[in-house]
């Protein structure tokens, strides 16, 4: 079982931010990455087609003997995780708590921002999981339904995002926060332009790297860690490899070889 690798997954490239953090702190393990990117943005849907999608993905990696499935996108893990997580049977995490876990740790003034997908906002996941750490903590939740097409074209420093951040955050920074969580895998590419925004003492909640964190406590609580080698790193989508593989090398910094497409019915 160490020896298996650990399945990544999310709408498009976005969850490359935690595959990436995942690649930095675990790099023996083997790392299987897939991209719904014929799908893209679960966002602006229903959950129970989100949960289809997600469980279709999902079925994919474990039919490719995965040892621990990290789901790598804001609204799968706010609107599919427990119904993923009770079909596969195997260890299961997603990016809300540990984002959650960090900007609680990090709040001054105990008032946090959170920036997602409609969906992602409209469950009310975060400021749950928030207020479990924080009770008295005062959230203000602000859905950006833009930022991930933005994403998905290359746009990060465009001045249209510019001008799409600037309308979506100015509440934030009228509200007084001092931690933002970027709610979505995606948004971690926006940091500049959020950042150049929202001004420099806010503090930006990426959850990859508590992600990357989490996922080895567990593997080593489990006995699933793997000790040793070099591990290998794999990547599927549903949709447009050719665009994927442009884009996650500009994402990663390195050389992605190959991308392996995978449609569903």
């Amino acid at each position: 079982m160490r020896k298996r690798p650990i399945g990544v997954f999310d709408s498009g490239i976005g969850g490359l931010t935690v595959f990436k953090a995942l690649s930095r702190r675990m790099p023996e393990e083997d790392l299987i990455y897939f991209g719904d990117t014929a799908h893209v943005p679960y966002g602006s849907k229903s959950k129970e087609t989100v949960t289809r999608y997600s469980l279709e993905v999902a079925g994919f990696l474990a039919s490719l003997r995965i040892k621990a499935l990290v789901v790598a996108c804001n609204t799968s893990s706010a609107l599919a995780l427990d119904e993923v997580a009770r079909r596969l049977k195997m260890p299961v995490l997603g990016v809300i708590k540990p984002g959650a876990q960090a900007a609680a740790a990090a709040t001054r003034n105990g008032q946090v921002g959170i920036i997602g997908t409609e969906a992602t906002i409209a469950s009310g996941a975060y400021t749950a999981a928030l207020r479990a750490r924080l009770p008295r903590v005062r959230v203000r939740a602000v859905a950006c339904p833009l930022f991930v097409p933005l994403v998905e074209a290359g746009w990060w420093g465009h001045r249209a995002t510019v001008l799409v951040a600037r309308h979506y955050l100015a509440g934030l920074q009228r509200a007084g926060i001092d931690t933002l969580i970027l709610g979505c895998t995606h948004y971690p590419l926006l940091k500049g332009v959020i950042r150049r925004v929202v001004g420099p003492r806010v503090r930006l909640i990426d959850s990859a790297e508590q992600t990357a964190i989490e996922t080895e406590k567990l593997l080593l609580r489990l006995g699933l860690r793997r000790g040793a080698g070099r591990g290998k790193r794999r990547f599927f989508v549903s949709d447009a490899p050719r665009r994927f593989l442009k884009l996650a090398r500009r994402l990663l910094g390195v050389r992605v070889a190959r991308v392996e497409r995978h449609a569903f019915e």
